[in-house]
């Protein structure tokens, strides 16, 4: 395992962090994880250099702490870092702070959390922290060791986001998504670069978009790849060009598999600052602005849009249409086949149809996506041969 800096902080991560947002789950229940498999599949990252493990409080319906304090066993707390968040957005009172901290020490099983964030900043969020006066909540835990570092993960705009570095002298550390389709969007390389001057750390969460930059990719993309000296998965292009940044502290990737973990801690044995050649930059960049071209949602499949209060499968629609925004109009077989798997996975009364454009799912999402309005393309598309 390649080991990197944590801003100033003297303590050395691996270059591959655990996610623990993605875990395997039985059925379509995202709350019923296969506890069994990921606690084998987070040992294995441990065993083989993973130090630091990430997790939150409503990761999969509240399951994923409780599932992660019983991975930590067996003296598995001792081999890692862990880090999880406040759930900010249900935060009302200075009294809830205490009472979701407490909860996530028993759920995790432990005295002490490592490295400690706020949940999905964003301005609201940032001016709900001020208003409760919840920074000093946080130093008075730290004072009573019982959180180690604060930071903060981000979902807003570059200005949003330097205004809550500037505002606070005391964070260690941020998280923000970054991936090589999404590096102008929140925060994006401004804002890596300026946390780093800052002497923050950054870990970056979205690496390969939530498993977007793994799906088979189109012809056009392929290309692209088949012409690199050194062939890799989409994967580890993906991962490779994060870890390709010397400010970037670690990639945290949220695995379901026991394949990808494997995977994920090969390509970080091989990963390093400044190790890409140019020209495997430049087809990166190639890909990226294909991978636009052909109408990369950037949904990430985090589910925080769901429930829907009217039952539409939000995620597995926005994922089929993401499949026809990247394949050739013209080939219809192709798209009758995208249509065709709509119908015979997504049920009428889960379909798009259903939508009310209420806005919720909007409010929730943290890419800040128009979903309603991908919704709706997704009904002219999808829905025209049901």
């Amino acid at each position: 395992m390649k080991y990197r800096k944590f801003g100033k902080l003297g303590w050395n991560p691996s270059a591959l962090g655990f996610g623990a947002m993605r875990l395997p789950i039985i059925g379509a229940d995202r709350g019923n994880v296969d506890e069994e498999l990921a606690i084998r599949m987070m040992r294995y990252a441990i065993d083989h250099g993973v130090n630091y493990l990430d997790t939150a409080y409503p990761y999969h319906n509240g399951n994923s702490e409780k599932v992660v304090g019983n991975a930590l066993q067996d003296g598995y707390r001792d081999k890692i870092k862990l880090a999880t968040k406040m759930p900010i957005r249900l935060v009302n009172s200075k009294a809830d702070l205490d009472k979701f901290f407490d909860e996530q020490l028993t759920r995790l099983q432990t005295e002490k959390i490592d490295f400690y964030l706020f949940h999905g900043l964003n301005k609201e969020k940032w001016s709900k922290i001020q208003e409760l006066n919840a920074l000093q909540w946080a130093e008075n835990k730290i004072a009573e060791n019982r959180i180690g570092y604060l930071g903060f993960s981000f979902h807003d705009e570059y200005e949003v986001f330097k205004n809550i570095i500037d505002g606070y002298n005391g964070w260690t550390f941020c998280q923000i998504l970054y991936n090589y389709i999404s590096m102008e969007q929140q925060a994006g390389i401004k804002g890596l670069k300026y946390a780093a001057t800052k002497g923050l750390a950054v870990v970056v969460m979205e690496p390969i978009a939530g498993g977007r930059l793994t799906l088979t990719p189109p012809k056009e993309i392929q290309k692209i790849w088949d012409e690199a000296e050194i062939k890799r998965s989409s994967a580890d292009f993906a991962l490779q060009w994060v870890w390709n940044h010397p400010e970037v502290s670690l990639a945290l990737s949220g695995m379901n598999t026991m394949q990808q973990v494997i995977e994920n801690v090969e390509s970080a044995n091989h990963s390093g600052p400044g190790t890409l050649t140019k020209r495997e930059l430049e087809l990166i960049t190639n890909a990226g602005e294909k991978y636009k071209e052909h109408g990369f949602i950037g949904c990430t499949d985090c589910g925080y849009c769901q429930p829907c209060p009217e039952g539409v499968d939000i995620p597995t629609i926005l994922a089929l249409l993401n499949e026809l925004y990247k394949i050739d109009r013209g080939d219809r077989e192709a798209v009758q086949n995208i249509v065709n798997q709509y119908h015979e996975t997504v049920p009428s009364e889960k379909g798009v149809t259903n939508c009310a454009k209420c806005g919720e799912c909007e409010e929730k999402c943290p890419q800040q996506l128009p979903i309603s309005n991908l919704i709706q393309g997704a009904t002219r598309r999808l829905e025209r041969n049901r």
